[in-house]
């Protein structure tokens, strides 16, 4: 029985128009079409083009259906434009490619982005099973594996980007960026032409959104997105089938004859500013310029430069701009035996592609930032006389003409730039900046001698051969069909029916009238981590929940944090029922009905020095100067280094050396270092949580006891020798932990808090 899988795309490789529905070809249909039938039922669900009128759109969507397994998502024209020519290519898609200049936002074109990708989502979840395989593609569909996921925790979803992914400071300049990445992170595998990508991508993630990641994995939110490298290919079998097939030849001998034995530089790419074909220009015009006028006669320069996009302005402008310095070039350099540079702004059918490949003495493919290029690869796949036997042998015995047409391979020049440069390590590399370097490229190809050229396509074209387009899709959905990899053991979550038993202790305590006490810590336990830790005042959802529990009679609530008295009164200081406890137990704010809620705190360290805190903040002041984003918070009981707002990776490197030499310098102080979440905390030995909540659990009994936090500062709560029949322990998130119970998220703990407790009796 196939495996269903279904394919989410913006575009279905369909057109539909008054005349009807016409199906176009292209590397990613080669690649599906690729995946074996009697393993896989696939469904294709996108956007056909067009605007039908509603009345037809339902016999558009059975054709498409019974006719080719497409799902349609029909749009109108205003939302197809502000989504598709708008936000996805005047937006991210300049920033995917490293070009923030061509960057334009409008909210409107987020909205409709956003409303399209809910759109779409809203199609996959009505014909999806549960547990089926979701393939999303690409930039203009970011935010559909999130709202996939949330619609359908089973499901199991891959995301495969076709572009670039750009560094964390480029990425970050778009005003979405966290929503984006979000939305991708609903993906179980996220998918990259090159580790490069994948590399840029995790430390995006990790910078913008706090995760934590390894290699291949990032963690965030109590779910794991496996990423993997998956260069695309070509549908080879194609390409062997037409330069094995009797067109080809026709063609070759006609080209050849046109262009009067001139030797042949292809360029062949969408008109895109991302392509380089204006720096290309220029390296063109300063080679012209060093020929020789014979020499100059005895070359071209065709360039194909297939139409896109032309609803954007940047497209326009870049257009008349290459027509433009065409003009200029062969003005400048024309004679009546050649014009050197022929521009074409169509296409081309896919013989007269293979024939133009085969026949190109050298492709030029410079792009200034490309995912991949497959242009690359189908230049190679076309170069057939590699060898001195075997392959080029049998090409020349079985068609001998073509002999004549083509003696030996082309030479490949390629931007050090685009993923393919990765896997055709043996081309002439460039960089596409430089017209002096690709002036320099292109005049090394002209005069590379035959077994160079040989020895340079050889690799490439078996390569590009062995894996292609069916062998990527293959892998790609074979890795997603797999078991989702386990949880590493710091992020093994407790079994719901562990925290269900808990939630009906809590429950029946609080109803049966017993004496309950409520531990919990606040930043990252109760409250997400935010970047600005002044700024991290109850966000309405957890408003809500302690405006409920602050009425439960029988329920002390005590929020016990390494924040300041003057954090806690801010943030939470109007609940005079609420427990109060700052700097990890150096000072205690106790509620009551009766108690004003601008009653003083009661300090819980006058009996301690702390003669060490000189020194320490030395050393801190250091690591606060040469750790951009990170500040000393000085405390009556101690000093904290807060490094949220640095670099990610840099300050978890600097925290490591800090802690080092903490080490060092306070060997014979009596004092803690902890580690929190993006934090140094420097405080003496006598001041901990634990403390703290045995100083509260003695004034009064309770029949249970319930602690939660999130890091290593709250372990010591957790290591408290209590009754276990008596005490529920909760670690919020990732780390070795003392407690019992583990939830992902502070979103867990409060959905976990709000199903303990019960407002219909026990009310104050």
């Amino acid at each position: 029985m196939p495996t269903p899988l279904i394919n989410v795309s913006n575009r279905l490789p369909v057109t539909v128009s008054d005349r009807g529905i016409k199906k176009s070809s292209g590397g990613l249909v080669t690649a599906l079409e690729g995946l074996p039938r009697e393993q896989y039922d696939l469904t294709w669900l996108g956007w056909p083009g067009g605007y039908p009128a509603p009345d037809r759109q339902r016999g558009i969507e059975d054709s498409l259906r019974e006719e080719h397994g497409y799902e349609p998502v029909f749009l109108s024209k205003k939302l197809a434009d502000a989504h598709y020519e708008g936000l996805s290519n005047s937006s991210i898609w300049p920033l995917l490619h490293y070009l923030p200049s061509y960057f334009k936002y409008r909210t409107e074109w987020w909205e409709a982005y956003q409303q399209v990708n809910e759109i779409f989502a809203e199609r996959v979840l009505q014909i999806a099973a549960d547990g089926q395989m979701v393939w999303v593609h690409d930039y203009q569909l970011m935010l559909l594996p999130r709202l996939l996921k949330s619609g359908n925790p089973t499901l199991k979803i891959g995301f495969f980007l076709h572009t670039p992914f750009p560094s964390s400071e480029v990425f970050r300049c778009h005003p979405n960026r966290e929503a984006l990445l979000e939305g991708v992170l609903g993906a179980d595998l996220c998918g990259f032409h090159t580790f490069g990508y994948l590399r840029q991508f995790r430390n995006s993630v990790s910078h913008m959104l706090g995760a934590s990641s390894e290699i291949t994995t990032i963690r965030h939110d109590g779910e794991q997105t496996q990423l993997g490298v998956y260069p695309i290919g070509i549908p080879a079998a194609a390409f062997e089938k037409e330069m094995a097939g009797p067109a080809i030849l026709e063609k070759l001998t006609r080209l050849s004859a046109e262009h009067g034995g001139k030797r042949l530089v292809l360029s062949v790419e969408r008109l895109d500013y991302t392509k380089g074909i204006l720096p290309r220009l220029e390296a063109i015009e300063l080679l012209l310029a060093r020929m020789a006028q014979p020499e100059r006669d005895a070359i071209k320069f065709m360039f194909i430069s297939i139409p896109t996009r032309g609803g954007v302005d940047a497209y326009r402008k870049l257009r008349e701009s290459v027509e433009s310095r065409v003009g200029a070039i062969n003005g400048k350099f024309a004679t009546l035996h050649n014009s050197p540079v022929h521009f074409i702004h169509g296409s081309v059918n896919f013989t007269e592609l293979c024939a133009l490949y085969a026949a190109a003495d050298v492709a030029l493919v410079t792009p200034l930032r490309d995912g991949l290029n497959l242009v690359a690869k189908e230049y190679v796949a076309c170069q057939r006389d590699i060898g001195t036997g075997g392959e080029a042998a049998a090409d020349v015995a079985g068609a001998p003409e073509m002999a004549s047409v083509r003696a030996t391979p082309g030479a490949l020049i390629l931007s050090e730039f685009t993923g393919a440069a990765e896997e055709l390590f043996s081309a002439i590399m460039v960089n596409p900046n430089s017209p002096e370097a690709v002036a320099d490229a292109i005049r090394l190809a002209l005069d590379m001698p035959p077994e160079e050229r040989r020895r340079r396509m050889l690799p490439m074209r078996q390569r590009v051969l062995s894996y292609d387009a069916e062998a990527w899709a293959s892998d790609f959905v074979r890795d997603l069909s797999l078991p989702h990899p386990p949880q590493s053991a710091s992020l093994q979550l407790s079994p719901q029916p562990l925290l269900q038993a808990a939630i009906r202790r809590l429950r029946g305590a609080i109803e049966a009238g017993r004496r309950v006490a409520m531990f919990l810590d606040y930043d990252g336990t109760l409250r997400e981590i935010i970047k600005d830790p002044f700024t991290a005042k109850p966000t309405p959802d957890l408003t809500e929940l302690l405006d409920n529990l602050v009425r439960l009679k029988n329920v002390e609530l005590v929020i016990i944090s390494g924040r300041t008295t003057t954090d806690l009164d801010m943030f939470l200081g109007n609940y005079s029922r609420l427990t109060l406890i700052a700097e990890h137990g150096g000072a205690i704010r106790r509620g009551g009905s009766l108690r004003p809620v601008e009653e003083k705190w009661e300090r819980l360290d006058t009996n301690l020095t702390y003669g060490w805190k000189a020194k320490v903040l030395k050393l801190l002041q250091l690591f606060e100067r040469s750790t951009p984003g990170s500040q000393i918070e000085d405390k009556p009981t101690g000093l904290v280094w807060h490094f949220r707002r640095a670099d990610h990776e840099f300050g978890e490197h600097k925290a490591r050396e800090l802690v080092q030499n903490l080490s060092n310098l306070t060997a014979n102080d009596p004092i803690e270092i902890r580690r929190g979440r993006r934090i140094v905390e420097i405080a003496s030995t006598l001041v901990n949580k634990a403390s703290a909540v045995m100083r509260v659990l003695q004034e009064k009994e309770y029949d249970l006891v319930l602690i939660a936090g999130d890091d290593a500062t709250d372990e010591s709560m957790f290591r408290l020798e209590l009754s276990e029949s008596s005490t529920v322990t909760i670690r919020v998130g990732g780390g070795e932990t003392s407690a019992k119970l583990r939830v992902a998220t502070p979103s867990a703990l409060r959905r976990f808090l709000r199903s303990a407790v019960s407002l219909s009796s026990a009310v104050a």
